[in-house]
């Protein structure tokens, strides 16, 4: 359950309204580095969180934060555009104020779709479609996916900050720059205490002798024979992060074979030529039948994990 007070989390104050200025801060509503992304992200998380509870009750309470940044952010690309007449140039002989906008620089949507006011969409006006929500299930795979995504937006907002000279806009983002910083340094703080590179990889359940060991620690270059040189650094030699394994470097081969696909069924409706010129059954393919496979192997291992 969520409340509110009617309040904003921080004031915003627009001193001279410019409705370029509130297209590029549809940006940090609803764009993949924006506050729509990060509060949904961290609602998911949340929801889905297993094991200890506090972890829970962390990030319930920074995507509901999340949620104040967009109403800020929301209050603020309203009163940017209620400055777009003074911001037309003179010269420009449209009397319709809201004509005089979309001139501008302002998005014909913010009048046409929203009676100007902020939307769910980006700076150029597509829809935030939820495609970058990352909620695992993993807490540690989350908490790095969280650091990325706070250290985009507080790109983005200093971007945003640096292109205007509106004294009140410029604190707001200051104030957004500041709790980027803040929550960068909370979901290192969790990866700290979860192991840090101690319980590197992730997921660090997953038994390692399982893996081919032998790729594990191996940066491969893929630079052909007389083209420039390996690019080297921290992650070509000396010990792994997770003090696991030595990195080191080799040159990319193949340890496969060129894949061979069977020839295509009658039932495809290929070119006769495709069906009568392919090799037959692929040899890539093993001997167990398709239903077999599918329905025996695969719905069993499914039963037995959840079970």
């Amino acid at each position: 359950m969520f409340y509110t007070d009617g309040k904003l989390q921080y004031k915003v104050r627009v001193d001279a309204p410019n409705p370029l200025f509130a297209k590029m801060l549809q940006q940090a509503v609803g764009g993949v580095e924006g506050e729509i992304r990060v509060c949904m992200q961290y609602m998911f998380q949340a929801w889905g969180a297993r094991g200890p509870k506090k972890y829970r009750d962390m990030l319930l309470n920074t995507g509901t934060e999340e949620m104040a940044h967009i109403e800020m952010l929301a209050t603020a690309v309203a009163l940017n555009l209620e400055g777009a007449a003074p911001a037309i140039k003179e010269g420009v002989s449209a009397t319709n104020p809201m004509m005089q906008a979309m001139l501008g620089g302002m998005s014909p949507r913010s009048y046409l779709s929203a009676g100007m006011a902020a939307m769910p969409v980006y700076s150029d006006g597509v829809p935030f479609d939820m495609s970058h929500i990352y909620a695992s299930g993993n807490l540690a795979g989350d908490m790095y996916a969280n650091v990325a995504a706070e250290a985009t937006g507080r790109t983005l907002a200093t971007r945003l900050y640096n292109l205007t000279d509106d004294p009140g806009m410029k604190d707001m983002l200051s104030f957004m720059i500041a709790r980027d910083t803040m929550h960068q340094q909370q979901w290192l703080a969790v990866i700290e205490e979860l192991g840090g590179p101690l319980a590197l990889p992730i997921p660090d359940s997953f038994p390692q002798g399982q893996e081919h060991q032998d790729q594990s620690y191996v940066f491969l270059t893929t630079t052909i024979q007389g083209g420039p040189p390996a690019p080297e650094g921290r992650w070509s030699s000396g010990p792994s992060i997770d003090g696991k394994g030595e990195f080191r470097i080799e040159p990319a081969r193949p340890h496969g074979e060129e894949p061979v696909l069977s020839s295509p069924p009658p039932e495809s409706f290929a070119q006769q030529s495709q069906i009568d010129g392919g090799p037959g059954k692929s040899p890539l393919l093993g001997t167990k039948q398709p239903e077999q496979a599918a329905g025996g192997e695969i719905i069993d291992k499914v039963k037995d994990t959840l079970s």
